[in-house]
């Protein structure tokens, strides 16, 4: 297994405490982790792209599934994807919390991830992403 610490650290050399990795080749994911990064960087947190090879090995995650959605990824291990990892930045950032508690819901999860994946299947790069043009069995 690859250690987070040992294989990344933020842009200035500093060990961050997560990452949130995205898919650098769809416009709409780009926009929002510009966004996003300075504002997760105060938390001790980084962006990095889904393409960088070591994401893969170090999610332990194939192509086909990497690149289906977004992913967050704590120091310690807890990772998750799509909504879920939407719902786990929210615990990181004070104003982002409602999301939080809107999700503990009943059926809101269900509903927050077909959204996610409603959004997901129609980002800008959904004509040449890989999740379009590698089945699972790839």
């Amino acid at each position: 297994m690859i250690s987070l610490t040992s294989e990344f650290t933020d842009g200035k050399g500093r060990h961050a405490r997560g990452w949130l990795f995205f898919d650098a080749e769809c416009k709409f994911c780009t926009r929002i982790a510009r966004w996003l990064a300075p504002i997760l960087e105060r938390r001790g947190l980084a962006v990095a792209p889904l393409q960088d090879p070591r994401v893969g090995a170090l999610l332990g995650l194939s192509r086909f599934e990497l690149m289906r959605e977004m992913r967050f990824l704590l120091s310690d291990g807890r990772q998750s994807g799509g909504a879920d990892a939407a719902v786990a930045l929210a615990h990181e950032i004070w104003w982002a919390r409602p999301l939080v508690w809107v999700a503990q819901f009943p059926g809101m999860m269900g509903l927050l991830r077909d959204t996610y994946r409603w959004i997901a299947t129609r980002r800008s790069c959904a004509a040449v992403c890989p999740t379009t043009q590698i089945s699972p069995q790839a």
